[in-house]
C-alpha cells in the first residue's frame, strides 16, 4: 500500500516503510519511520540521502 496519510497507519501498521525520491527508495525503516516523517518531513530524509551519496563518491574501491 503507498500513502502519505500518517492516520490510515493508526489502524494498518507497516512492516516497512519506504521514502522515495525521483523513482529511488531513498530511506527504508519500520513504522517508527512513519512516525518520525510526521514529525520532521521529509526534507531531512532527502538532506540525509544527498551527504551519504556525496560521500559515497568520494569512496574508491
Amino acid at each position: 500500500m503507498v500513502t502519505h496519510y500518517q492516520r490510515l497507519l493508526n489502524y494498518i501498521v507497516p512492516d516497512y516503510v519506504h521514502v522515495m525520491d525521483a523513482g529511488r527508495i531513498i530511506k527504508t525503516g519500520g513504522k517508527e519511520l512513519a512516525l518520525e516523517l510526521e514529525l520532521r518531513g521529509y526534507e531531512w530524509v532527502g538532506a540525509e540521502y544527498k551527504t551519504a551519496a556525496k560521500a559515497a563518491k568520494g569512496v574508491t574501491a
